[in-house]
């Protein structure tokens, strides 16, 4: 296959942007993003725009991307809408490397942007509702929540504000992984903590407050064990790729040595499979075919981003992705094994945690934290000498695990 890459990224500052439109976010990323290719809009053959709450916050439920793109310079090429829940972003980089692949143009753009914090927060929160299968709402629930059974919630761990349902999946997800292999409220906690202490250092996130684990233990509950600096907030934001093949560089006149290559992309979907064959989880297979596809394994990782809607997830996937054995992740993120410094450094961005969650702009999101590393431009957070990053993102539920699953493996030429 040929090689595809990364020539320029962008994106905004994640948060609670009331006084900012969605097109002036998306506006904001894509010009950060030609800037940083050093190309003029003109030079994109092809534009996949990721954001999946324009219908429901907006009432634009058709042509998001078209309507978006014409109002920040971008016309005339073909433009595809992709949703894929929370692994919009990442769908969309997918189908743009193979877009160009085919040698359907040289260079061509992934977007995603999202405006979720609007004045009637449970209109937000209900968005969330939609990321299963709505004609079976009760049945997935019930078996996701059963997962959870056998630990028994401590007193005064479970907040009696409205949250989203999917918090007490996260939550049962959490108590299976407790009993199966040992992990600890604190550990879980240990990554949380680790997360909010790499934002600090990220001026792109949310959140740049640093906690202690124990501080992170010692905070409001949502449902146990996830307490609220466990959990991703309702974000806004955008970010946004630029991304060319071997003659679409030479085209635009990149510079070679910022130009970052996508060594693997994989998308994946769920498959009905017991929650007691991690082996055949989504996550680890799409890792497996990943690997094999970059010519790489996990021991030549040297920075991840993963998908931490809740501490947990970072967890779960770092086992996935083979960076730690089954049942490990737990005692690594304890010891500091995901700490910057540590022997795999995991969500420098400050993942979703600190980072924010724009949901369509989330994978973009980590791609650019996975890019500004193997640059060496991450400054206090830098990874020294990582030439190999892994990106994980998830989106929906189905069965035991995510609806939709990507992983990008990013290289240093």
């Amino acid at each position: 296959m040929s090689n595809i890459y990364i020539a320029g990224i962008a994106m905004t500052v994640f948060g609670r942007h009331f006084e900012r439109s969605l097109d002036d976010l998306a506006g904001e990323a894509l010009r950060g993003a030609l800037q940083d290719a050093g190309c003029r809009a003109d030079a994109i053959g092809a534009a996949f725009y990721a954001g999946i709450t324009n219908g429901a916050l907006q009432g634009q439920w058709s042509i998001p991307g078209q309507v978006i793109f014409s109002k920040i310079g971008i016309e005339g090429i073909p433009v595809f809408n992709v949703e894929n829940a929370c692994a919009s972003g990442s769908t969309a980089v997918h189908l743009a490397v193979q877009h160009l692949r085919a040698g359907a143009c040289d260079v061509a753009l992934a977007l995603g942007a999202e405006k979720m914090n609007v004045a009637d927060k449970a209109k937000s929160l209900a968005l969330f509702e939609s990321g299963w299968d709505v004609s079976r709402v009760e049945d997935n629930f019930a078996t996701l929540a059963k997962l959870g059974e056998g630990i028994v919630p401590p007193p005064g761990s479970e907040s009696d504000r409205p949250y989203s349902r999917f918090m007490k999946i996260y939550a049962a997800m959490c108590r299976h992984h407790m009993k199966t292999y040992g992990t600890t409220q604190r550990q879980i906690a240990a990554v949380s903590s680790k997360n909010h202490r790499h934002s600090v250092h990220n001026p792109h996130s949310q959140f740049r407050q640093a906690f202690t684990i124990d501080e992170v233990l010692a905070a409001p509950p949502i449902t146990y064990p996830i307490t609220l600096p466990m959990c991703a907030p309702v974000s806004d934001g955008a970010a946004a790729a630029i991304l060319c093949t071997e003659e679409g560089l030479r085209r635009i006149g990149a510079d070679r040595s910022r130009c970052i290559r996508v060594a693997a992309s994989v998308i994946r979907s769920f498959t009905h499979r017991r929650i007691d064959e991690p082996e055949r989880g989504i996550g680890r297979l799409a890792a497996l075919q990943a690997y094999e596809q970059a010519g790489v394994g996990p021991q030549d990782m040297d920075v991840a981003e993963v998908h931490d809607a809740s501490a947990m997830g970072e967890i779960i996937q770092a086992e996935n992705l083979g960076l730690v054995p089954p049942g490990e992740g737990g005692p690594a993120a304890e010891r500091g094994d995901f700490t910057l410094g540590g022997r795999i450094p995991i969500n420098t961005s400050g993942g979703l945690e600190s980072k924010g969650h724009p949901l369509g702009a989330t994978g973009i999101g980590q791609l650019y934290e996975l890019v500004t590393q193997l640059r060496g431009d991450a400054g206090v957070r830098q990874v020294p000498g990582a030439r190999h990053a892994i990106q994980e993102n998830g989106g929906g539920l189905q069965g035991v695990e995510e609806a939709a699953l990507a992983i990008h493996i990013l290289s240093k030429n």
